[in-house]
């Protein structure tokens, strides 16, 4: 057991593995580049607009075990809606709503009125291939693009899961996408809602938990380099001094895939990278109006209908980036009005543009990703870029944490 881990980067990532290491009784320090904790998934309380607001709108589903077994640690209990999925064809106003009951099982896909509208049993069985596949294709030569399920529901499905154009994704991380979810049924896939922020969900008790038990978190520390020997990190080098290594202690490297390259010599990483858009529009939805609804044949691909405002989410966002922030806000405003029916003029709005927000979800890039354990014994490797078998979710960042303080512990 090491005596000490230092941990860098207090993303989920790093703080995943700060609890599991300090309910194993391991003392730990996380060292934090900035003021804030929790990465991408964050809140904050945005000067522009007066709004409470993530820095990313994130999905949780009740099948993503390690975000859930993480958020019990910390001492929250997740609340989850109903499985029910609101989609909406943008091109001509045609909406329905997969039901996926609350059973473990994918029995949904023997009822009509509960599947995708226009869907047969034998297109949810063309997926098998997919499902048991053990080579990692683009998915444009593992999936019919021409059926309804693919347009309603796939297609969809997978921009938002895999942040990439659903054709040039990873069919290994899509077929781990479907057995954690739709495979296991209703029962995985119920929604998380964050109505108050995926600070006090995810971070904020994080934060207690550690320093309840002990745990120190040092912000504004940023990490200038490893000292690395023979086997084992000796030193880390910070702006503020050195802090040398003793012969029990251990690192956790949970830094983005870049910064992990440039810090670890011959480690490989993705080098690929994709935007996610986030707008927040301070107005009320319309009463009645469903939690989360997907959007099909527009630029808005899912709004979040909070208490207080309106959330939406457009990823692969590439295309993007190089319109100016206003114009996005006013043509996906006119896209939510329609949808929601709603008449109402452009109001407050804060735009969020991640320009790395993760990495291009490609069978390349995903050969790309290194596992927890390095050449060096005491150093293991944490964040939503390693090799969890999913693409970069808040379930691979959670994962993530979980095994390299398993890889420490081990070591």
């Amino acid at each position: 057991m090491p005596r000490h881990v230092h941990i860098i980067g207090a993303g989920l990532a790093g703080l995943s593995a700060a609890v599991r290491l300090t309910e194993a009784g391991i003392p730990v320090t996380v060292h934090e580049a900035t003021r804030q904790a929790g990465g991408r998934c964050r809140s904050y309380d945005d000067v522009q607009t007066g709004m409470h607001i993530d820095n990313g709108t994130h999905l949780m589903l009740s099948g993503n075990y390690s975000a859930v077994d993480y958020l019990k640690a910390i001492g929250v209990r997740p609340t989850f809606a109903p499985a029910d999925f609101h989609f909406v064809d943008g091109a001509n106003g045609e909406s329905w709503v997969l039901r996926l009951g609350d059973g473990s099982l994918p029995l949904w896909i023997f009822d009509s009125s509960r599947r995708v509208p226009g869907t047969g049993l034998m297109d949810y069985l063309k997926l098998v291939p997919l499902l048991l596949g053990s080579q990692d294709k683009p998915l444009r030569e593992v999936v019919d693009r021409n059926s309804e399920l693919y347009r309603r529901l796939l297609d969809p499905l997978m921009i938002a899961a895999l942040n990439i154009d659903t054709p040039s994704g990873s069919s290994k991380l899509a077929a781990q996408i479907a057995r954690e979810t739709l495979c296991r049924g209703g029962q995985a896939c119920r929604p998380l809602v964050f109505e108050q922020g995926l600070s006090t969900a995810f971070v904020d008790p994080a934060l207690t938990f550690l320093q309840s038990r002990g745990g120190t978190i040092r912000f504004e520390h940023e990490l200038e380099k490893l000292k690395l020997g023979d086997g084992r990190a000796e030193a880390l080098v910070f702006k503020d001094g050195e802090v040398p290594l003793g012969p029990d202690d251990a690192v956790v490297l949970a830094l983005p895939a870049w910064a992990a390259g440039n810090l670890v010599p011959g480690l490989t990483v993705p080098n690929e990278f994709r935007a996610i858009i986030n707008i927040h529009y301070d107005l009320p939805p319309p009463v009645g109006s469903p939690f989360m609804t997907g959007v099909i044949n527009r630029h808005v691909e899912w709004i979040f209908a909070f208490k207080n405002r309106i959330s939406i989410t457009i990823s692969h966002a590439d295309r993007l980036l190089t319109q100016s922030r206003q114009e996005i806000a006013e043509t996906v405003w006119a896209e939510v009005t329609a949808i929601l029916g709603m008449d109402a003029a452009l109001p407050t709005w804060q735009l969020v543009r991640e320009r790395r927000a993760t990495f291009a979800a490609t069978p390349e890039q995903n050969a790309r990703r290194p596992g927890p354990r390095t050449a060096w014994r005491n150093l293991a490797l944490a964040g939503d870029w390693t090799a969890t078998g999913l693409p970069a979710t808040i379930e691979g960042s959670i994962r993530s944490g979980a095994r390299a303080a398993q890889t420490i512990r081990n070591a």
